[in-house]
This record gives C-alpha cells, sequence and structure tokens, in this order.
C-alpha cells in the first residue's frame, strides 16, 4: 500500500514536470535539437521529388536501350537509338600550338601556328530512376556517366551516420543537459526549489517523480525526432523499395534506433540530474564528460566500453559509415570495439542508470537550501 501510495505521488510530481519540460521556453532549443536533421532530410526528399518530376515531364527512355549505350557511338546514332534528349549541349574548342624551334628552324624561319578545332557535344537522358550524361568529342561517345538520382542504401548510411554522429553524440547529449540539469538546479537557481520540500511527500518521491518527467519528456522529444527523421530519408524512394524494405530488416532498424535514443535519454539523464544535486557547477563534468565521449573511437576496447556511447552504438542496427577517403590508419583507430549485444546494452546501461540514482537519493536527502550561495 505504501509503494503504491509513494508512486502515486511520483507520478503527480512527474505529471507537473513534464508540462515544464515540454512547454517551457528553456525547451525550445530542445526541440530544435530533436527536429533539425528531419528538416534537412524532407528539404532534401522534397528537392528530389521536384527534379524527378520535371524530368519525368521532358520524357522517359527505357532502362535497358540507356544501358545499349556504349563508347565509340556516334551522337547521331545515339539520338537516333534514344530519341530526343532532355539537355542538349554544343559547343567547339578551339586549340592553338605552337611547333617546336627545330621545326621552326626547318620551315626557314617562318612562323607557323597549328590550330586543332573539337567538337564537344553533351546529351543528357533520363530513364525514370538514373540520369545518364553522355560527352561526345567530334561526334564520338569519349564518355558515359550513370548515377542514380536517389540511392535507397546510401541514403539509409547517411542516416545512420546522422543518427550516432548527431543525435548520440550531440542532440541528446545537450538536450538530457538542458532538461535534467533544470529539474533541481534551476529550481535552485529560480528559488523555488523549496515549495517541492514543502510538499508531503518523501525527498526520494521527488527525485523519482523528476527524473521520470525528464525521462518522458527527453524521450519523446529525440525518439520521435529520430523516427521522423528516419521515415523522412524513406518517403522519397519507390514504394517497391520502401516495401521491401519494411518487409525485410525495417521494423528491426526502426526499433533499434528508438531504442538506443530512449536509452540515451535514460542512462545521460540520471548523470545530468545527479550532477545537478551533486555539484554547484556541473557544466565542468558536463564538458568532462562529453570529451570523454567525444574521444570514445580513439580509445582501447576496454576504455569505450566504460562509456555511455559505446552501449548507444551496439544499440544500433549497423555501423556508421566510414568516407571512402578517409585514410586506412584513421579508420583503423577510429573503429570500434566490437558491439556488445542489445540485451547487454540495455541492461548494462540500466544497472549503470540505478547505481547513479541511488546517489542522488542519497545526496538529495541531505540536501539543504541556501540560496544566498547559488
Amino acid at each position: 500500500m505504501t509503494t503504491r501510495f509513494r508512486a502515486r505521488q511520483a507520478w503527480t510530481i512527474a505529471s507537473v514536470e513534464m508540462r515544464r519540460a515540454f512547454f517551457s521556453k528553456r525547451a525550445f532549443w530542445v526541440y530544435l535539437l530533436a527536429l533539425f536533421p528531419s528538416v534537412i532530410f524532407i528539404g532534401h526528399g522534397l528537392e528530389m521529388k521536384v527534379r524527378q518530376d520535371r524530368f519525368d515531364s521532358r520524357g522517359v527512355v527505357a532502362p535497358a536501350a540507356l544501358d545499349a549505350i556504349k563508347p565509340g557511338m556516334t551522337d547521331k546514332e545515339v539520338v537516333a537509338q534514344l530519341g530526343k534528349p532532355q539537355e542538349d549541349y554544343e559547343f567547339t574548342r578551339r586549340r592553338r600550338d605552337d611547333p617546336d624551334e627545330e621545326t621552326e628552324q626547318a620551315r626557314s624561319g617562318k612562323r607557323v601556328v597549328v590550330e586543332t578545332v573539337t567538337r564537344h557535344r553533351r546529351l543528357m537522358y533520363w530513364d525514370g530512376s538514373r540520369r545518364a550524361d553522355l560527352r561526345f568529342e567530334n561526334g564520338m561517345l569519349k564518355d558515359s556517366r550513370l548515377r542514380q538520382m536517389m540511392d535507397f542504401r546510401e541514403d539509409r548510411s547517411i542516416f545512420a551516420f546522422v543518427f550516432q554522429f548527431f543525435y548520440l553524440r550531440l542532440a541528446i547529449f545537450f538536450g538530457c543537459l538542458g532538461i535534467f540539469m533544470n529539474l533541481f538546479r534551476g529550481e535552485m537557481l529560480d528559488k523555488t526549489l523549496h515549495f517541492w520540500f514543502l510538499a508531503p511527500a518523501r525527498r526520494e518521491v521527488l527525485l523519482a517523480g523528476k527524473y521520470l518527467a525528464g525521462l518522458v519528456a527527453s524521450s519523446v522529444i529525440f525518439t520521435g525526432g529520430a523516427l521522423l527523421c528516419f521515415f523522412a530519408v524513406l518517403w522519397p524512394h519507390s514504394a517497391v523499395e520502401v516495401q521491401a524494405y519494411w518487409q525485410g530488416p525495417g521494423l528491426e532498424h526502426a526499433l533499434r534506433y528508438a531504442l538506443a535514443a530512449a536509452m540515451g535519454c535514460v542512462g545521460y539523464g540520471s548523470v545530468f540530474l545527479a550532477a545537478g544535486l551533486l555539484l554547484r557547477n556541473p557544466i565542468i563534468p558536463a564538458a568532462v564528460l562529453l570529451a570523454w565521449e567525444g574521444i570514445n573511437g580513439f580509445l582501447p576496447d576496454i576504455l569505450q566500453q566504460l562509456s555511455v556511447l559505446y552501449y548507444l552504438q551496439s544499440m544500433c542496427p549497423v555501423p556508421a559509415p566510414f568516407d571512402s577517403d578517409t585514410p586506412a590508419l584513421l579508420k583503423l583507430i577510429l573503429a570500434p570495439a566490437a558491439p556488445a549485444s542489445v540485451w547487454v546494452s540495455v541492461l548494462g546501461l540500466l544497472a549503470v542508470t540505478a547505481l547513479v540514482l541511488w546517489a542522488a537519493a542519497q545526496a538529495v536527502k541531505k540536501l539543504e537550501i541556501n540560496y544566498s550561495t547559488e
């Protein structure tokens, strides 16, 4: 009965705090952090849709006919086979070459200038998903480039990079810093914490209620932001590709990204809540933690496992991609340690969170309010 009563007290406190966490002016920049990548991906998708519609309106060639184009064909043969191009750009380039000194002397001292004229032509065709840029010199095909308008696999890799390097390392970190640090430290600065201490509730119940409010707010904002970004990556692509993805690993990927975002709020939230209680200036430990998480990829395997980021990355369905131009040595240095299983990562973070909240509960019991020192 006592446990149920305290749980109801904690939920009442959480309900009050959630309104502040969701709608306070301090939460505005948290929404910006969570939604910023979605805006970029939605804008990219709209641009691709507009370009695709414009290309479709100008005419579409058969993919098989486009694949049949080979170097050495003339521009007239290509036009006869594919029809009128969407873009046709032609120009002439003239180059003057002076003969060497020995040749000039051989020609009785008369200066002879050799002029080379090259006719260039560039054609562009569209087969519904690929753009073909064909380059001709003097009527002969010298180079053809086929580019996919939207690469489904590449876009998913870009999202994996954005999620692991923006959401996990920056957005969730600083979002939790702003939300959880203000639960106690913000009220000390506003000189309103004593009202909570006068309420007929144990201090550890107050701590649980505030933590629950911060956890619900941060999880909804950042999990929702990550999933919105995930769907923004998918929607511009063809229905066939998206359906095949959902029938394959799509649902698992979405759930694991959501789990990683939520567990990031669980882990970082408890640390920043405790820092706001235990330290007068919690920005310093936050900076130290940010630096530790930032150099995570450079550390030996055993030290990587002492960070929150290692377990969050282990929950992600695919590793963050490296750029093809990244030096091999740097790839070796930045390579993350072998990931833990999802369940080990979740249980590990929950255990650390429980330990940190226990330490925070001991601190809040002994907390004495002295606004003059804040």
